[in-house]
This record gives C-alpha cells, structure tokens and sequence, in this order.
C-alpha cells in the first residue's frame, strides 16, 4: 500500500479554505446568515479550527459570487439580495419555462407524466406534514423532470443560473400558505400537460412564476432592509 505524503501546507490550505466557503455559503443561503448581517471573522476561525488566512481566502471567494462584500473599515458583512437579479431572474424562468411547457405539451413521453404525477402526490404529502425542506426539493425536482424531458442543455444551465440569484428570496416566502398554493399551481400545470393543451399549460406555467414575483415583491415593500434597490 502506498504511503500518503503529508499535505502540503498549500494544500491544507486550500482544503481549509473549501471547508469555510462551503459552510458560509450554506449558511447564507439557508439564511442562517441574515442579509445584511456581519460576519465575525475570529468566531469562524474558532468554529473551523482555522487561522485567518483561510477564513480571509473563503470570504474573498464568496464575494467574487456576490454573497458577501467588504466595507472599508468595518468588516464583512453579507450582501443584501438585489431586486434587479430577482426581476431579471423571474424574467429568464418566465421567457423559458413558458416556452418549454408549451413545446412539452405535443413531445412528453406518458412516462414523464407518470412521474410529475408522484412527485405530486409526494409534494401533497409535503404540504399535509407540513415539511417545508421536503417540499422544496419536490419543488426543483417537479420543474427538473419537465427540464430533462425538454433536454436543451443551454436552457438547463440559464435557468440554474436564475435559480441561483432567487434561492435566497424564495426561501424567504416558504410558509404552509406559499407551498400549498405552489402545490395547486403545479398541479393546474400538470393537468394541461397531461391534456395535451399547450394554451392551458402555457398560462399555468405564466400564472405560476407571475405569482411567485408578485408575492416577491410584496416581501421587498414589507423588508426593505434585506434588499438592495440599486440596479
């Protein structure tokens, strides 16, 4: 059996600093970390067990992907969530996700339907148990099916993209209220697909993200705080 090299201290390094990154960010999108909310360098060097250097290097790469930013003289604090990513955002999943249930509608194998139509009733179930994290990934996983059917690799990597910039709103409006009525607009979708009308899918796709932004901007009005209105 080969003998493993100690780490170099580079190396130690870097893993140090992915640890850090991958936990801060967690924690920001989880909004464990508030927007807006300082960041207390020496309490993340004692969590991890890290000097300041990893801690600096993570901090450093979290602000490249606009999740945290430095103030002069003051620290470092996590970025409040831009209205202008969310708009635009919510405008590439309308343009797109429009389109792809329309096309959808005359291509769909039965056997896709066939599993939107469980993970259905597994979101039903989600809803009734009240269990917001289960929800959430019967969520991505109800517009990930009708992704992968449509397989338009271009369209998969803009709308993860989008996702990426509302994760932190949308987890702001998770309540019984939003995955109920998230729940009956999926579902309002799923029956057009599965009627093969692409005008009823269509407008139940459009219904669906045009209330999910209302509902958006409804929470911006209620905490302004937590957005950044600049464009």
């Amino acid at each position: 059996m080969a003998i493993l090299k100690p780490m170099a201290a580079d190396d130690q390094r870097g893993s140090a600093t992915n640890r850090v990154q991958t936990a801060v960010r967690e924690a920001i999108i989880n909004l464990e970390l508030a927007p807006g909310s300082m960041i207390d360098k020496a309490a993340l060097c004692e969590r991890f067990d890290v000097s300041r250097f990893p801690v600096s290097d993570a901090l450093a790469r979290l602000q490249t992907e606009g999740l945290v930013e430095v103030l002069p003289q003051r620290g470092t604090r996590v970025s409040r969530i831009r209205v202008s990513d969310v708009r635009q955002a919510m405008f590439i999943r309308r343009a797109l996700e429009v389109e792809m249930v329309r096309t959808l509608t005359a291509t769909m194998p039965d056997s896709v339907l066939d599993q939107l139509d469980l993970n259905i009733q597994y979101q039903r179930l989600a809803v009734e148990r009240v269990e917001p994290k289960v929800f959430h990934e019967l969520d991505l996983a109800f517009h990930n099916l009708m992704l992968d059917c449509l397989g338009y690799q271009r369209v998969n990597t803009a709308i993860d993209s989008a996702r990426a910039s509302l994760e932190r709103a949308r987890r702001m409006l998770s309540s019984p209220r939003r995955h109920a009525d998230t729940l009956a607009e999926h579902e309002a979708i799923f029956r057009a697909l599965a009627a093969r009308d692409a005008v009823a899918a269509a407008e139940a796709m459009q219904n669906h993200v045009d209330t999910v932004l209302a509902e958006l901007m409804a929470l911006m009005a209620l905490q302004p705080e937590v957005f950044d209105q600049g464009s």
